[in-house]
């Protein structure tokens, strides 16, 4: 009507979008209906490299021999021990998407606005390794409580954005497409003092140092995996043939959810709609026993960590899952006190 703006309802099937081409498709259409509107033909900038050339290219990369040498690596992740965290093994029969039960928590603006900018530069760590040095810190401490003997380390599926620079001569800057590349990766904080952890003493710096650093020991983000996986004939049906991680852990990255400003609204989800999936159709198999996904959504008071977790029916009682959540945004609490007690310590006090 007149006095109220409508709703673009923009549905892609995520076969052939990302998130990171959404950064590229909002900013297209903005320009280009800022064109329309003033009576010009909309321009778009040039696209690098297609994804059918992409694609083409990592099959070639799949059969490179440093790709082959990190077939080590993938192995021992995914043959040491996991124990099993719901009532009972997935089902990928039983287990499907119309099953799913579903729990989402948001960590408010002020602590979610020092965690992105204070915690990284005071502990020298990007924010991915900050979120899964407290993610495995947490999931440690909720399975302590139920199985006492099994140790800190502790086996997740990442998905990374898929976009590595494997390839000589791609620019994937301004390529729309589902790039997501996924992998496995154990990680182990190391023997933890619980009460100074929490309390945001020295050891969320020893649990952080220890994620971090086997986090960079990982090939080109781990896009490696994906092609040994799938487009290795020498070595997929080997990988194919080991467990998968019961857990999954996803970080989407920041994203607008809607603003004062009447521009920014035009090409942003509308507050309140900016969600975290759905789509999925009811007889697809759960890919783990518990799933992860966070992002960050800026709103005009701040920034804001969600997280959505999900798992099928009958995994996990709602109560087990909201108690890792709750520990998860704890240990992420504990990691801006311990950057706040460092900002306050004087320039010559030691690290």
């Amino acid at each position: 009507g007149p006095d109220r703006p409508g709703l673009l309802l923009f549905a892609v099937h995520h076969l052939v979008v990302d998130g990171v081409s959404w950064r590229i498709l909002l900013p297209d259409l903005a320009s280009a209906w800022s064109r329309v509107a003033a009576g010009d033909e909309p321009e778009l900038e040039p696209v690098g490299t297609s994804l059918r050339t992409w694609a083409t290219r990592l099959v070639e990369e799949a059969s490179d021999a440093r790709r082959l040498e990190e077939l080590p690596l993938w192995r021992a992740a995914l043959t040491g021990p996991d124990p099993q965290l719901g009532a009972r093994p997935l089902d990928k029969g039983r287990d499907v998407f119309g099953t799913a039960r579903t729990l989402t928590l948001t960590l408010p603006p002020e602590v979610t606005g020092p965690l992105l900018t204070d915690v990284p530069a005071a502990l020298h760590a990007q924010i991915k390794d900050v979120l899964l040095a407290a993610y495995t810190v947490a999931v440690a401490s909720w399975r302590a409580r139920r199985q006492p003997t099994q140790g800190n380390a502790v086996l997740v599926e990442m998905e990374g954005h898929g976009r590595e620079p494997v390839v000589e001569g791609a620019d994937l800057g301004r390529t729309v497409g589902w790039f997501t590349s996924s992998y496995p990766v154990r990680l182990n904080p190391g023997q933890l003092d619980w009460n100074d952890f929490w309390g945001g003493g020295r050891t969320v710096e020893s649990a952080l140092d220890a994620v971090r650093a086997q986090l960079a020991e990982l090939p080109d983000g781990g896009i490696g995996y994906g092609m040994l996986r799938y487009l290795n004939e020498r070595t997929r049906s080997e990988l194919a043939a080991l467990r998968t991680p019961q857990l999954g852990f996803n970080y989407l990255g920041r994203f607008a959810a809607g603003g004062t400003d009447a521009k920014a609204q035009d090409w942003s989800p509308p507050p309140g709609m900016a969600g975290l999936g759905g789509g999925g159709d009811a007889a697809m198999p759960m890919a783990h026993s518990l799933d992860l996904n966070a992002q960050t959504q800026d709103h005009p008071d701040g920034p804001r960590l969600v997280a959505a977790w999900a798992w099928p029916d009958g995994m996990f009682d709602e109560s087990d899952v909201r108690g890792l959540a709750d520990a998860w945004f704890r240990a992420l609490t504990a990691m801006v006190d311990r950057a706040a007690d460092r900002g306050a310590q004087p320039a010559t006090s030691a690290p």
